[in-house]
């Protein structure tokens, strides 16, 4: 068996190119990145991460340090599964979700990446197959540009291969909300993908008040209205606002996902691969939305989800987000035409620049 010999965590903390801004988190300056890379007897090596907006990092690093290391040292890397409900039962006391299973996301990815390495297969086709071409959109985190800027912004992602774009609401008043996404629908024309994410902001009131005011601008969904421990007024936003759905993002496990899909609480599910518990349960609750006819999205670590989305029959969009690691990856993301390229090479196919990283290390 490929015996498992080694486990290192990384903990990393890097600054944004330029301070990013939502209606929940505020001024975010800084991400923090945990990686962990694994080691076979074989020599062969995988990679996983996974990021918080500012907070946390630590405890991640020394979840990943002090008991993934102790329950999956020596164990056998191809057993995933088995090791993945080792590790969740092990910690699921004084874990269960936060930066118990963040640093369960990034060791599980680092596993799949290990198993595809020593296939010689990209992640991607490892787990099944379906197409490498992706839609994509880009995800601004932009809800304080102003609005030339807001369009600014628009056409340099347009410029880049974009073909559907994701712009913030939330602000003060919600007549603010409604002017910036019919000047966006304006700008960018009719049938053209356009999403608004309010990142957790509204009351259940309030957010089918907002979803009613945005239906005649069409958007392809309204992400995130409400809190996300609440799948029954996600249910209401949907079912009384007329507008599509997306969530998910903030939701830690299968059982979750379960929940909101099974109250007919959200159109587009949306995992983020490096906080729902890695690969393992990122492909189930895939398959869950599958089984409920329902296109499946993500949040975040769009180097690692093109892969996951490239093996989905029901993908929808991939986003791709605005966290700068590409500063510190070999070969970023590939985007033409509207459509994220999931790689060839063997594994995740993520190359990390350990050097520069270790000079930001925390």
């Amino acid at each position: 068996m490929p015996e498992l010999t080694s486990i290192e965590p990384g903990f990393y903390r890097i600054p944004l190119p330029e301070v990013l801004t939502d209606s929940t988190h505020g001024e975010m300056k800084a991400f923090e990145l945990n990686t962990v890379r694994v080691r076979d007897a074989d020599g062969a090596e995988g990679v996983g991460y996974t990021f918080t907006v500012g907070r946390n990092g630590g405890a991640i690093d020394a979840v990943l340090r002090r008991e993934i290391v102790e329950l999956a040292l020596g164990e056998d890397a191809d057993a995933i599964e088995r090791l993945w409900h080792k590790i969740w039962w092990a910690t699921h006391y004084g874990g269960r979700g936060g930066p118990t299973v963040l640093a369960l996301s990034a060791f599980d990815t680092a596993l799949w990446d290990l198993k595809a390495r020593r296939a010689g297969l990209p992640l991607w086709k490892l787990l099944g197959g379906f197409d490498p071409k992706v839609p994509v959109y880009a995800g601004g985190i932009d809800l304080d540009l102003p609005l030339d800027a807001l369009l600014r912004q628009t056409d340099g992602n347009l410029a880049k291969g974009f073909r559907a774009i994701k712009m913030k609401v939330g602000r003060k008043h919600l007549h603010e909300d409604v002017e910036r996404v019919a000047a966006m629908r304006e700008h960018l024309g009719r049938g053209f993908p356009l999403m608004a994410d309010a990142n957790m902001k509204w009351t259940i009131d309030e957010a089918i008040r907002a979803a009613r005011a945005l239906q005649p601008h069409e958007l392809v969904w309204l992400e995130e209205p409400t809190i996300p421990d609440d799948p029954a007024g996600h249910a209401r936003v949907l079912r009384e606002g007329g507008v599509p759905i997306a969530a998910g993002e903030n939701l830690r496990t299968l059982w979750e996902f379960r929940s909101y899909v099974g109250a007919g609480a959200v159109s587009f599910p949306e995992p983020d691969v490096t906080n729902c518990g890695g690969v393992t349960p990122f492909m189930k609750i895939a398959h869950l939305a599958e089984a409920f006819n329902l296109p499946v999205t993500s949040h975040g670590a769009h180097d690692v989800t093109v892969h996951l989305l490239a093996a989905c029959p029901n993908r929808s969009y991939l986003e791709a987000h605005g966290f700068g690691l590409d500063r510190y990856i070999a070969e970023p993301l590939a985007i033409r035409d509207g459509f994220a390229l999931a790689p060839d090479r063997p594994g995740h196919g993520i190359a990390f620049d350990w050097a520069a990283l270790d000079k930001i290390r925390s």
